[in-house]
């Protein structure tokens, strides 16, 4: 087997662990909330805690990568989120809940910036939207398990006893990270001489400027056109993608009065849909491209995929049967997911040798999204008493990311010196 699909089977379980990871609270929200005796409006600020760490540290974390490699940086961001994960299963209070998940957000931030990194630093461009497939179509496969894995623990054990498990998982990836993998393919002994060369002549990481640069070149990100429109794109995005980290089992068993164990399947369904999109997504991307050009061959999958997504999530919403809403929500999570690993391979197709700061400023956009959506969700319900509501919001949302495609243009590069 090729050394570059070894890492890529480093960086795909470490998309399922982060999904695991981020998911079990959702998972467990029911639980959580009614032992804590919280609110929805105070949960969804505990869940707003950790996208807006994750947000604020995706930039920082993301250039810190192109400084000194994502070896280090991914080895620190896996243990200290697996750490908070641990401790999210003592919490007794909203505020140190609300705290420890911040932290948590902080610590996760980076993680997909810095794989992007060594996507670009390890693959050839013809390889990048499959590559992200594989890494964004894990994250839902995680997501997938996760109620298959945390629901069986929190009925014997616990609902805390699932977040123990969880960080533990984390711990051991990370201590087999930092052992075997290596910045750049010249650093890894064993790598064939042909292989090196087939990454180095066609990668999209080239020495462009001065890649461990300190700076974090702000008035670049927010001066250059194409970035606002990547951002912006990811943000309304976003606000589709925490609805099922974050609010999918409350909303079925709450807003849908399904049963624990009919949650479990309808919350894993849309993840393993999910996956699919990814792959679909990556793979098509890829193969238009060769075809008929970078532009049409990102852009195609990102208009059509979010496009789809909106007017799905819109009839799930109007849905007067729970399980046609529920078959419709993962319907429109596999659209949605076509463009998750296209917005990625934009960033590395963009930033070269910035991947890993491209990739965090548009998560950082991304993550706002989901800050905003955590809160939002929760006023709107309380407020109304109808979980449905928020879907109509969130339909509008998807559609102008769909619109944001025709003016984003992978071929430009983001010049950040």
């Amino acid at each position: 087997m090729k050394y570059r699909y070894r890492v890529l089977g480093f960086l795909f379980f470490l998309s399922i662990i982060t999904y695991l990871d981020r998911v079990c609270i959702s998972v467990v929200g029911p639980r959580m909330k009614k032992e804590l005796d919280l609110t929805n409006e105070q949960f969804g600020y505990v869940l707003s805690a950790f996208a807006l760490a994750y947000a604020l540290f995706e930039v920082p974390t993301g250039t810190l990568g192109d400084r000194i490699g994502p070896r280090r940086v991914l080895a620190r961001v896996v243990s200290w989120w697996s750490a908070f994960t641990m401790l999210t299963g003592t919490a007794f209070s909203l505020v140190y809940l609300v705290v420890i998940r911040f932290l948590f957000g902080m610590g996760e931030a980076g993680a997909y910036p810095n794989s992007s990194i060594v996507i670009a630093r390890w693959f050839p461009k013809t390889e990048t939207g499959r590559a992200q497939s594989f890494i964004w179509g894990a994250g839902r496969i995680g997501g997938a398990l996760s109620p298959l894995i945390v629901v069986p623990v929190a009925a014997a054990f616990g609902w805390r006893a699932s977040f123990w498990v969880m960080g533990g998982i984390g711990l051991v990836w990370a201590l087999a990270w930092y052992s075997w993998f290596r910045d750049f393919p010249h650093e890894k002994s064993g790598l064939s001489p042909e292989e090196r060369a087939e990454i180095e002549a066609t990668r999209s990481y080239q020495a462009h400027g001065d890649a461990r640069s300190h700076r974090i070149p702000w008035g670049a990100i927010f001066r250059n056109r194409n970035m606002w429109a990547i951002m912006m794109m990811f943000h309304f995005y976003m606000y589709g993608a925490y609805f099922f980290t974050g609010w999918l089992p409350t909303y079925l068993q709450e807003g849908r009065q399904f049963s624990e164990d009919d949650m479990t399947l309808f919350a894993t369904l849309p993840f393993l849909l999910g996956a699919l999109g990814c792959f679909t997504g990556g793979y098509a991307s890829d193969w238009l491209a060769k075809r008929y050009g970078l532009r049409f061959g990102r852009r195609v999958v990102g208009l059509v995929g979010m496009f789809a997504s909106s007017v799905v999530m819109l009839s799930a919403a109007m849905a007067t049967s729970n399980q046609t809403a529920a078959l419709l929500l993962a319907l429109g999570m596999a659209f949605k997911d076509l463009t998750l690993p296209v917005s990625f391979a934009v960033c590395v197709d963009v930033g070269r040798s910035k991947s890993g700061t491209v990739s965090g400023a548009m998560n950082m956009a991304g993550q706002l999204g989901a800050f905003f959506l955590g809160i939002l969700f929760g006023k709107i319900v309380d407020a109304t008493g109808d979980y449905n509501y928020p879907l109509y919001l969130i339909a509008f949302l998807l559609l102008c990311s769909s619109l944001l495609w025709l003016i984003i243009d992978p071929t430009k590069e983001v010049e950040l010196e």
